[in-house]
């Protein structure tokens, strides 16, 4: 093992928290069981990392093995990064082809390996026939860096891939022409619609966020959950507020659903309007250019916080579509123009 790859395998075993350590070796599975056993895991992180890679090089470990490993990292640590949604079609008429996971990956990496002589690529088969896709960019000119790799989360027989937002926007057209042949699509464009939560992401995109997230009972109002509203209150307030509470709930419940809502954390909503007056003249009278203005809602669980709202007495129901129809439209990024 030359010095380059050890550090590569240094650093990745570095990052990964020693409450996960040995959760992620054995998920790895390529040090045996009494290779692990020799290592003493409660000495300093530093020795820890120095044995583990002497283990590797014992077992000749490849670049693969460390890609690997990365990939494992990845999924463990996956809301650590911001992933772009991709939608893929064919053609009018085409067939659907049978789908070969082999055939993919191998015409995957051929046609990145022809357009750029730099680059590695490799692949983890994960749950729900999905693949999981590590790319190390490089050059023409300068070998492919392994610490800032692209992920691509692809799942066979679908239009949709995930990727992590890469800081090479100059090989997107190249990695969506990679998918679009490997998995016999003919088009390929990003979605408006991105999250640190993968699984949300698929969920909306695959319409599952009714049926992947346990149920609850949502019999009782967000308010009286959270603020727990003391029984003993006023009989005649109870009455009085009754009927509008059971309408909110009852709209709430239609608009949202009755399960947990995926998981994003922001929408945005750019705004593009002409100035319009019935007075003659002013400074905006004669201006051509539109009215810009960017409104941008954000929370660690948004959808659920909307969902909140109407309960807790902070907005009326119902919501504007606007930010209802965000799972409906596969969505969080709006622009609004003038009809």
């Amino acid at each position: 093992m030359d010095e380059t790859l050890a550090e590569f395998f240094r650093r990745t075993i570095l990052k990964i928290p020693m409450t996960e350590m040995m959760t992620v070796l054995k998920t790895w599975n390529f040090l045996s069981e009494n290779q692990l056993q020799t290592v003493n895991f409660r000495q300093r992180k530093e020795s820890i990392v120095q044995d583990l890679v002497l283990l590797c090089e014992e077992n000749r470990a490849s670049l693969n093995d460390a890609a690997h490993l990365d990939i494992i990292y990845t999924q463990f640590h996956r809301h650590q990064k911001i992933w772009d949604v991709f939608q893929m079609s064919k053609g009018p008429g085409d067939d659907i082809d049978l789908f070969d996971m082999e055939q993919f990956k191998s015409s995957f990496k051929k046609i990145l390996q022809r357009a750029l002589k730099n680059v590695t690529v490799s692949f983890k088969d994960a749950e729900e026939n999905s693949v999981w896709i590590r790319i190390a960019w490089g050059t023409q000119y300068k070998k492919p860096n392994q610490y800032k790799p692209a992920y691509v989360v692809y799942y066979s027989q679908t239009p949709y891939a995930f990727t992590s937002s890469s800081q090479l926007k100059s090989n997107l057209p190249l990695l969506g022409q990679a998918l679009t042949v490997a998995s016999k699509h003919h088009h390929i464009v990003k979605m408006d619609l991105r999250s640190r939560y993968l699984d949300s992401l698929k969920a909306i995109v695959f319409k599952q966020y009714n049926q992947s997230f346990e149920t609850h009972n949502s019999t009782t109002s967000l308010q009286e959950r959270s603020l727990g509203l003391d029984i003993n209150m006023n009989s005649r307030i109870i009455h009085e507020n009754k009927v509008e509470k059971e309408r909110v709930q009852r709209v709430t419940q239609e608009i949202f659903g009755d399960y947990p809502q995926p998981r994003l954390e922001f929408a945005q909503y750019k705004l593009e309007t002409k100035f319009k007056s019935d007075l003659n003249g002013g400074i905006l009278a004669e201006r051509e250019e539109p009215l810009r203005c960017l409104v941008k809602f954000s929370s660690p669980h948004l959808l659920e916080a909307l969902k909140s709202l109407a309960p807790a007495g902070i907005a009326d129901v119902p919501l504007s579509p606007l930010l209802t129809c965000i799972p409906n439209k596969g969505k969080n990024y709006f622009k609004i123009r003038d009809k």
